[in-house]
């Protein structure tokens, strides 16, 4: 059962604020109001890395037999394809998997083959969405998967939803941290949209509560933000 938005929120920043207090060159320890509005310029693009059970898209450009709209990568994190065999996919990048199957396609049959990998559905990456948006709930990931996106897989924020208070929560190194975002900033072009990482949660704030979701952030003494999406 979905928990209520208040009660999600509760367990999420107590958790933050039990956390460990250590320093590190990418997190402020130290929380106010100021450091909550953490600019996405500053957000890094983190590169998928294929996983075992993933749903990919293969394009040979010209070459249909050799193209698939979707094929999944094994348990094992291998994939199968016609003239190339076996290949493993885990661990690479779907820009890695394509050079390297142009690569053993040229070795082999191609003079200039052009290979096009995209990950349709990450299936060991998921991330949680609630707050105020349509269908909250647990979605995995389409590779890399920007804040906007997985907003949209939850059939986009509802009426009452305040778009310029969106935390993204994260667990890094054991550690709990959250980050706030404007998502009509994004909307607009004043912010980049910040990719997201694998069992991220995303809450999206509510105008319709007397406090909200960035004061209380604010007020939680000792409270990390990451500051590199």
């Amino acid at each position: 059962m979905r928990l209520p938005f208040m009660a999600l929120l509760a367990v999420l920043v107590v958790g933050c604020a039990g956390a460990p207090r250590q320093a590190s060159p990418e997190v402020a320890t130290t929380v106010n109001a100021d450091a909550l509005q953490v600019s996405a310029a500053t957000a890094s693009d983190p590169e998928y890395r294929i996983g075992p059970s993933d749903k990919l898209n293969v394009a040979v450009f010209q070459i249909e037999d050799l193209s698939f709209e979707e094929i999944f990568v094994d348990a094992s994190g291998n994939l199968q394809m016609p003239m190339i065999g076996t290949i493993k996919a885990a661990g690479l990048t779907p820009e890695d998997l394509s050079r390297e199957m142009e690569r053993l396609l040229r070795e082999r049959y191609l003079r200039n083959p052009q290979v096009s990998v995209t990950v349709i559905e990450a299936a060991n990456q998921k991330v949680t969405i609630d707050g105020a948006v349509t269908k909250p709930g647990v979605y995995q990931m389409r590779g890399r998967t920007t804040l906007l996106q997985a907003v949209a897989m939850a059939e986009g924020p509802t009426r009452v939803a305040n778009l310029s208070s969106v935390a993204v929560f994260r667990t890094v190194e054991g550690r709990r941290m959250v980050a706030l975002f404007d998502l009509g900033q994004i909307r607009g072009g004043q912010m980049t949209d910040p990719y997201l990482q694998g069992d991220d949660i995303v809450i999206v704030d509510t105008s319709r509560l007397s406090v909200t979701l960035r004061e209380i952030l604010a007020a939680l003494p000792g409270l990390a933000v990451f500051s590199y999406l």
